[in-house]
């Protein structure tokens, strides 16, 4: 089967299914080709994932949040449902179980994708498969004994699902604490080797911590306003939808009797060795901590507003765990991020950076003209591809793309 599109969207994710939204309002006909099923990704969360920032911050275009508990957090399914939904609202064929398996340059201009029903050659397309597309598996992560469970943040689904014994967490993530927080409280003994990661109050002055970041530059950096581009892989502040939302750090951590390393180091047939680094990643953590403070603070003055009262970290100094039997261990549960695997399926040299973001000029690539990208960590603001920022993006590339086939943007 052979098929010619002027458009097609990669992906029926909340960016790609944002993008198809904004084209279909500037009349740029498109198909949506979707793996799965619109929302999948998500669906595939643990079974106790929720959302960490509050409903009203789903600000998708044509399907804002309307339900009856803005200041909640979604659960898992109840997001696939939202975008199950938002996709059928779509004036667009959204085409499931489609999966695009290769995706390279045509010999006549466009390019061919390869599906499993076939290729579709393209004029336009835009890749919108997710920030979320390969867990992260650090190099010592490869020296843990082969006969030890070992499941990534895709694959955990609940404490029930591990085999019985100490369960290591590698990272320190929001996933990472997150899953951390439902082993302890399953009552099982939970080590974590600690990445860096900041951590700022569930709630202050009344407000949600997400909605003070939003009254500040925050969520508007871009790249070039971070300390190197390396810095857009570092992890996300931690904090908890469940429950209604709350506090997560490595003091609630500890509180709840997870024993806390340093970064995994690497493992025998017998140990499991952390480094001798965590007081420096505690340290930075506070210090990250005092940073949004600050950023929340000048904010408020800025604007003449109130500023919350943000206490000084109090003091915490959990002796470190330096190493653990592998006989004590049952599991290993590596939430260590994301990475990229465009370069996995799209023959296209160059693509991508050093740390596998695509190399692009406001969503195009620079060396794939009409190949654009949408739901990118970072695409062009920290929001990019957020639930509350993608609907940005998507509309100013379908007005770009518009614009390149002569409609009205």
């Amino acid at each position: 089967m052979h098929e010619e599109i002027d458009v097609v969207v990669i992906g029926a994710g909340q960016a790609g299914l944002a993008a198809s939204h904004e084209l279909g309002l500037r009349g740029v006909e498109h198909v949506v080709l979707e793996a799965e099923s619109p929302g999948a990704s998500w669906a595939h969360r643990w079974d106790s994932f929720t959302l960490v920032g509050p409903n009203h911050l789903v600000l998708l275009p044509g399907a804002p949040y309307e339900g009856d508990d803005p200041a909640g957090f979604m659960s898992r399914e109840q997001i696939t449902h939202h975008l199950e939904d938002y996709a059928s609202r779509l004036n667009a064929d959204v085409r499931h179980d489609t999966p695009v398996r290769a995706l390279r340059p045509g010999r006549a201009g466009g390019y061919d994708l390869e599906t499993d029903h076939g290729t579709v050659r393209s004029r336009v397309v835009v890749v919108a498969t997710g920030a979320y597309q390969r867990p992260n598996q650090p190099a010592a992560v490869q020296s843990l004994p082969s006969g030890l469970t070992r499941v990534d943040v895709s694959q955990y689904r609940n404490p029930a699902g591990l085999p019985d014994g100490a369960v290591l967490v590698v990272g320190s993530g929001q996933s990472a604490c997150q899953i951390a927080e439902e082993l302890a409280e399953a009552g099982r003994e939970v080590v974590m080797a600690c990445g860096r990661a900041p951590w700022f109050p569930r709630r202050t002055g009344g407000r949600d911590v997400f909605e003070w970041l939003l009254d500040t530059p925050f969520f508007d950096h871009r790249v070039s306003d971070l300390p190197t581009p390396a810095a857009r892989l570092g992890a996300n502040p931690q904090v908890s939808g469940r429950g209604g939302g709350h506090d997560l750090s490595f003091r609630t951590l500890a509180a709840l009797g997870v024993r806390l390393g340093g970064h995994l180091v690497g493992s025998d047939d017998t140990t499991v060795r952390m480094a001798p680094d965590l007081e420096a990643t505690l340290g930075a953590s506070d210090a990250a901590h005092d940073w949004l403070r600050d950023l929340i603070t000048a904010s408020c003055a800025q604007k003449g507003q109130a500023s919350p009262d943000v206490p000084d970290p109090a003091p915490f100094s959990p002796r470190p765990v330096e190493s653990v039997p592998v006989r004590h261990l049952g599991a290993v549960v590596v939430a260590a991020g994301f990475r990229s695997r465009y370069t996995e399926w799209i023959d296209v040299p160059g693509l991508v950076d050093e740390q596998g973001f695509p190399r692009h000029d406001d969503g195009e690539s620079t060396v794939a003209p009409d190949l654009h990208f949408v739901g990118v960590h970072f695409l062009r603001t920290r929001r990019s591809a957020l639930l509350f920022g993608v609907g940005d993006d998507a509309r100013a590339t379908a007005t770009r793309i518009a614009g390149r086939l002569g409609l009205a943007g």
